[in-house]
């Protein structure tokens, strides 16, 4: 079976539970119940992998952050060379005088994700971090 091939199957719902599912569907701007469902399971699916601890998976860890803060970019650099996941990439913008946003992308297996991702969020001057799970399919 192709790759693309798109297969048709029926879930049963009731009633009540398929109200709830169409009102989501249109609040989140959804053309059909098809496409909502194929995010989910795209979602459930890298979570599981997350979870399975041995695959490997990216993570993009968002900053916010204080440029003023002393030492605190040669400490972000320096937790990024020294680690065992591989940085893929980094966007640095500047919000203001004082702030900069970075977007950090991590990939490993989850424990070395997360780990690095520890590491930078909690460093003093961090005012903001969250790390988004993604996977490749």
């Amino acid at each position: 079976m192709a790759s693309d091939a798109i297969i048709r199957f029926s879930i049963s719902l009731p009633e009540d539970l398929l109200i709830s599912l169409d009102n989501q569907i249109v609040n989140q701007g959804y053309v059909s119940r098809s496409e909502f469902m194929r995010d989910l399971i795209r979602e459930q699916l890298v979570e599981d992998r997350w979870n399975s601890n041995e695959e490997m998976v990216i993570g993009v860890l968002t900053l916010i952050y204080d440029h003023h803060q002393r030492d605190l970019l040669q400490k972000m650099t320096d937790l990024q060379h020294d680690n065992d996941a591989q940085i893929l990439c980094n966007t640095h913008v500047h919000i203001d005088h004082h702030n900069c946003l970075e977007t950090i992308m991590i990939k490993g297996t989850p424990a070395q994700v997360e780990e690095v991702a520890s590491k930078i969020s909690g460093l003093k001057g961090i005012n903001f971090s969250k790390l988004t799970k993604t996977a490749s399919f």
